[in-house]
C-alpha cells in the first residue's frame, strides 16, 4: 500500500479516525510500530506568518512524510503539529532508528512558504508492538510516552519503547494491580470541596476530588493510581466510576431535600471516547436528576487538543443541559481561540495566582484579565485556592464573587459536606475570623 498525497489538512485522518485505523491494524497484524512526529518550533512559524501559511507548512510536511515513507501503513494528525505513522516493516529499535535517520535526512531540504525557507526539525517518539495481545491504545500511549522522553532530552530528539518494556515492568504491574483492586474493592471515594458565594459565604456547589482509601496507608491522594490509569489505558474506566459516583451523590443530596451542583474533572482521554455521551445519558436516567446539576470541568490540556470530536462531545453535553467549565485557567498554555469559541459556564483561576495574589501586580492583572474574559463571555469567574482573609478581600475588591479554598473548607467526605450545607455555609466562620483579625 502506498500513501496518497493530500490536498488539504482536513483530508488527513484526525486523532479519532487514526485511532480507529490503528485498532483495525492491531486486529489484522501481529506486529507493527508507531512513530509520532512533533514539529519543533512550529509556534514560531505561526507567529511569523499567518494561520493559512502555518497550515500550508503542515500540509507540505505531511505530504513529504507520505513521499519518503511510501510503504507506511497509515498516517494521521493527532493534534495541531503532531503526526503519526504506522509501519509494518520495522519491528526493532534499530529499524525505527533507521526510519528516524531517513526522516531527518529528507527534511534537510527546506520547505518554501511565502518565498521563505523553513527547515522542519522533529521530536520523535516510537513504539513497537511485539506481543499480539497488546491493544492499540497501549501502543499509542507508549508512543506518546516515548515522545515525552525525546522532548526532555536536549541531545537526542528520538526515543523508542517496546510493549515488552511496558508489560514486564514490576512496578507497572503493581500499579495496575493496585488500580484494579481499588476499583473492585470499593477503595476509591469522592471527596467534595465546597464552592462558595463570596458575598454571603453560602455553599453553591462542590468540586468532587478522588481519594484512595489505601488498605495500609489510609486516605491518600491517588497520584500513583492516576499514573497507572494513564499508562494502562484505564483512565476511561476510572473516569466512568467517578461520573457514576458523582451522580449517585447528587441523587442522595436531592433525596435529603436540597439540589447541589457537583463538578467532575474530565480527562482528554475520556473526551475522545465515543461511549462518554451515552454513559452520561444513561446516568441521568438511572439517577433521575436534572443534567444541570452536573458540571464538567476541563483542563487546558483539552484546549490544546483542538479536536473537532472533543468540541462535538462538549456541544452535545451543553445541549443536554450540562454545564462546562475551564479548570486551572492560566496554569498552562491557554488556547484563547478555543475558549472564545467554547460555550463555558465558568472559568476557574488557577490557585497559583490566588495564593500569590498580594506578592505581584502581575498576579492581580491575570485575575482581572480572566474576569474581563468571563464578563465578555457571560460566564462566572471562580477563584481557586483561597486560604486567607487578605486573598478573599482582594478578590472581592476585584469583583470576584465565587470561589473555593481552605479558608472555607478542604475537600471532605460526602456526609461531612452535607453537614456543611445544612449548617448554612461559612458566614459565621469568616466573619468571626475577620473580627479576630480586626
Amino acid at each position: 500500500m502506498t500513501l496518497e498525497q493530500h490536498q488539504h489538512l482536513n483530508h488527513i485522518p484526525n486523532r479519532y479516525h487514526f485511532i480507529e485505523i490503528v485498532e483495525q491494524i492491531a486486529l489484522s497484524e501481529e506486529h507493527f510500530s508507531l512513530m509520532l512526529l512533533d514539529v519543533m518550533r512550529f509556534s514560531d512559524v505561526s507567529a511569523a506568518f499567518d494561520h493559512k501559511a502555518g497550515d500550508e507548512i503542515l500540509l507540505k510536511i505531511a505530504n513529504r512524510v507520505c513521499h519518503i515513507f511510501e510503504d507506511a501503513a497509515a498516517i494521521g494528525r493527532l493534534s495541531g503539529d503532531i503526526f503519526a505513522i504506522v509501519f509494518l516493516d520495522a519491528n526493532t529499535p534499530s529499524e525505527m532508528r533507521r526510519k528516524n535517520t531517513h526522516l531527518i535526512s529528507h527534511f534537510k531540504t527546506p520547505l518554501m512558504v511565502n518565498d521563505t525557507a523553513f527547515i522542519a526539525d522533529f521530536n520523535v517518539g516510537a513504539a513497537i508492538r511485539k506481543n499480539k495481545h497488546t491493544d492499540s491504545n497501549t501502543v499509542i500511549s507508549l508512543a506518546e510516552n516515548a515522545l515525552k522522553k525525546s522532548k526532555g532530552n536536549r541531545h537526542v530528539n528520538f526515543s523508542v519503547l517496546e510493549d515488552a518494556d511496558h508489560s514486564n515492568s514490576g512496578k507497572g504491574l503493581a500499579l495496575k494491580a493496585d488500580l484494579t483492586r481499588a476499583l473492585n474493592n470499593d477503595e476509591l471515594e469522592l471527596y467534595y470541596q465546597p464552592k462558595v458565594d463570596l458575598n454571603d459565604y453560602s455553599i453553591i456547589g462542590a468540586e468532587c476530588l478522588l481519594r484512595w482509601n489505601h488498605p495500609l496507608d489510609g486516605v491518600v491522594f491517588p497520584g500513583t493510581l492516576l499514573q497507572a490509569a494513564e499508562s494502562y489505558n484505564m483512565m476511561n474506566e476510572l473516569g466512568f466510576w467517578t461520573l457514576e459516583s458523582a451522580f449517585s451523590s447528587i441523587a442522595e443530596m436531592s433525596s435529603k431535600g436540597f439540589d447541589m451542583a457537583v463538578s467532575v474533572n474530565i480527562s482528554p482521554t475520556q473526551l475522545y471516547d465515543p461511549r462518554l455521551l451515552p454513559a452520561i445519558r444513561q446516568l441521568v436516567q438511572k439517577y433521575d436528576i436534572e443534567p444541570s446539576l452536573i458540571e464538567i470541568e476541563l483542563t487546558e490540556d483539552v484546549a490544546l487538543t483542538n479536536s473537532l470530536l472533543v468540541k462535538r462531545q462538549l456541544d452535545d453535553m451543553k445541549r443536554m443541559g450540562i454545564a462546562i467549565s475551564m479548570d486551572d485557567f492560566g496554569k498552562g498554555y491557554s488556547n484563547l481561540s478555543f475558549i472564545r469559541d467554547l460555550e463555558l459556564s465558568a472559568i476557574k483561576i488557577d490557585k497559583a495566582f490566588v495564593l500569590e495574589l498580594n506578592e505581584s501586580p502581575v498576579n492581580s492583572a491575570i485575575v482581572q484579565a480572566t474576569k474581563t474574559i468571563c464578563d465578555a463571555k457571560g460566564c462566572e469567574t471562580y477563584a481557586e485556592g483561597i486560604e486567607n482573609q487578605l486573598q478573599l478581600a482582594m478578590l472581592k475588591e476585584m469583583g470576584i464573587t465565587k470561589g473555593q479554598g481552605f479558608l472555607f473548607s478542604p475537600a471532605v467526605p460526602l456526609q461531612q459536606f452535607i453537614s456543611l450545607v445544612k449548617a448554612g455555609g461559612f458566614k459565621e466562620k469568616i466573619e468571626g475570623s475577620s473580627r479576630k483579625i480586626g
